[in-house]
């Protein structure tokens, strides 16, 4: 483990048990509490997609707003917001999506993006990757293409990433769990 890594992994606090018996929740939210980490899991996301081919970065609400406007402001480049129903006040376009538990949808602002946009889509973490699909879908829908995914951390076992990798979007993480 890098020392990247390591400072990371002992800024995310480990919710046992939460939000269900037998999940690991990894909370990101300690590591926003401590300027160095922030700090450098920001800078980690830039360095891994500063030569990336992208003009536009989608950050999925509301965790994954935070390191989309880190990255848009250092890479200069438009951010776009991946919003629950209701949150948006203009025109939208959405995309529904399965969950554990039920079903939630995710909206873009029409116009937000245009046809042959390059998109990054950034979150703070991929589980079982159900919103990372619904917001590639929901880009594709349109007319742009996610080419590039980055994510704080990512629990592989689950298998969103994989499938982001199968659908043919790099994907980039900077710490990974084992289980969920």
């Amino acid at each position: 483990m890098d020392k990247r890594q390591e400072l990371l992994r002992q800024a995310i606090t480990t919710v046992p048990n939460y939000p269900k018996p037998g999940v690991q929740f990894r909370d990101i939210t300690s590591l926003l509490e401590q300027p160095e980490a922030l700090a450098e899991a920001a800078a980690g996301l830039v360095e891994a997609f500063a030569g990336a081919n992208v003009n536009k970065i989608v950050a999925i609400e509301a965790r994954g707003f935070i390191f989309g406007s880190i990255l848009a402001h250092q890479l200069g480049l438009g951010l776009v917001l991946a919003r629950k129903p209701g949150k948006l006040p203009r025109a939208t376009h959405s995309q529904a999506y399965c969950l554990e538990y039920g079903e939630d949808t995710l909206h873009i602002h029409s116009g937000a993006l245009s046809c042959g946009d390059r998109v990054l889509l950034i979150d703070d973490l991929i589980a079982t990757g159900g919103t990372a699909q619904a917001v590639v879908r929901l880009v594709k829908t349109m007319g742009a293409v996610v080419t590039h995914a980055g994510f704080v951390v990512a629990l592989p076992e689950l298998g969103g990433v994989e499938q982001l990798k199968q659908a043919g979007v790099k994907t980039v993480y900077l710490l990974e769990y084992k289980g969920q």
